[in-house]
C-alpha cells in the first residue's frame, strides 16, 4: 500500500503538469497590433517633422550665420 501511495504524488504532479501545460498554452484573444503600429506611425511623423525643420532652420541661415 506504501508504494500505491509514493506512486500518486507522481501521478499527480503528470496530471497537473499537463493542466498547466494546457492552461500556459491557451489561445488568448490579443488586442491586435493596431495600438503598437498607431504609436509608431505618430513617432515617425514626428521624427520626419523634426527633421524637416532642422534642414529649413539651416538653409534659411546665410552662411555667415553657420560659423
Amino acid at each position: 500500500m506504501a508504494a500505491l501511495a509514493w506512486l500518486l504524488i507522481p501521478f499527480l504532479a503528470a496530471i497537473g503538469a499537463g493542466l498547466w501545460g494546457s492552461w500556459a498554452g491557451r489561445n488568448r484573444k490579443a488586442a491586435g497590433d493596431g495600438v503598437e503600429l498607431a504609436g509608431y506611425t505618430r513617432f515617425r511623423e514626428a521624427m520626419e517633422r523634426r527633421e524637416a525643420m532642422e534642414r529649413s532652420d539651416a538653409v534659411a541661415k546665410a552662411p555667415s550665420d553657420v560659423l
